[in-house]
């Protein structure tokens, strides 16, 4: 198997120094609940993490996910590989674990493109959007917008105003899997060496994607809902293929949600727009609600900002402030722990 088509460059052969001989790199390609399936220059092997790793490890950010490279020890006489080591990541799709649970969770890992995935019916949201695009922003990899099902859409005008006007700047694709329009575009990003990974909700078509670039039919898929247009969920599984035209792509399950992962800092590479307008505001520390001379209420007043955008930036900054407070939180809980695990090692060994 070709390393340089699983997506191995420079920036991880760098990170291989003073490995063991029997040790060699690999690519996670399918990631299970405890183990893991790699992809290597011999071949496919099921693949578990070693002792030490687990040991070492202190959070979910720390094992392997899909799309990560690690070092491995192939088993002898099996097809079976331990894991001992997990290359640096050049870039890292991350968002919150559901639930109350201060974790994150790796969604796709070493990606160059984020395909944000939705489709032209009453299923399309620009809220959501706007949301998926903040943490791909942050995440290391180019956001690229897919808009599919066009086969079944009579009126693309709204759905391209909606993009334009809530995501300036980002490149986005029209594609239908039926008609094939789109398709080749899509092939022509992911040449040799380059990865991909389809975001989206359920039965937005991504599986239909991913079949359509692997040629052949990969991945099960579902109709989606006559009532709601809503996806039933058919992927269940984060899975890595290579692709006839030198790339790798990663398929994603639907995400019933997305929470963000200390991402604030990008929030305004998703509204640019705002914060642009926000330069022109006349106090610098302008909330953008009731101070006067402000240049984003100005836009609100004139309609060339849409309230509802601004609302959505609102949101996603409180989002973010109220995990940063969490994180911090949480931060100083584990340093006392950590001191306290310190101050009674000291006491045993001074009995």
């Amino acid at each position: 198997m070709n390393l340089i088509n699983l997506g191995f460059s420079e920036f991880f052969k760098e990170q291989i120094v003073d490995e063991k001989k029997d040790y060699s790199a690999a690519r996670v390609v399918l990631e299970h609940k405890h183990s893991y399936r790699v992809a290597g220059e011999q071949g496919e092997w099921l693949a578990t993490v070693s002792g030490n790793f687990s040991y070492s490890a202190t959070g979910r950010f720390d094992y392997p996910a899909i799309g990560d490279w690690v070092i491995v020890e192939k088993m002898p006489g099996e097809q079976k590989a331990i894991i001992h080591k997990l290359l640096k990541r050049k870039s890292a799709f991350v968002r919150k674990v559901a639930g109350l649970e201060i974790q994150q969770q790796i969604v796709a890992a070493n990606v160059d493109i984020v395909f944000l995935v939705m489709s032209m019916n009453q299923d399309f949201n620009i809220r959501r959007l706007e949301r998926y695009l903040t943490a791909a922003w942050d995440s290391g990899a180019k956001p690229i917008i897919v808009l599919t099902k066009a086969d079944l859409c009579e009126d693309r005008t709204f759905y391209r105003n909606e993009i334009e006007r809530n995501a300036p700047g980002v490149d986005y694709f029209v594609t239908s899997t039926v008609t094939g329009e789109g398709i080749e575009a899509l092939q022509m990003m992911l040449k040799e060496g380059k990865t991909g990974a389809l975001l989206g909700s359920s039965g937005v078509g991504k599986s239909s994607i991913t079949n359509a670039l692997t040629m052949e039919r990969k991945m099960e898929i579902s109709e989606i809902r006559e009532d709601d247009a809503k996806g039933r969920h058919t992927t269940t599984h984060r899975e890595l293929v290579l692709l006839p035209s030198g790339g790798c792509l990663i398929d994603t399950p639907g995400m019933r949600e997305l929470q963000l992962w200390d991402q604030g800092e990008n929030i305004g590479a998703s509204f640019r727009d705002i914060e642009r307008l926000a330069e022109h505001c006349r106090f610098r520390d302008c909330t953008h609600q009731n101070e006067p001379h402000c240049a984003v209420q100005r836009a609100i007043s004139d309609g060339t900002l849409e309230l509802a955008r601004l609302l959505n930036y609102f949101k996603l900054g409180k989002e973010a402030a109220f995990l940063e407070r969490k994180l911090k939180a949480q931060s100083k809980l584990e340093e006392k722990r950590k001191q306290k695990k310190v101050s009674k090692g000291i006491k045993r060994k001074g009995k």
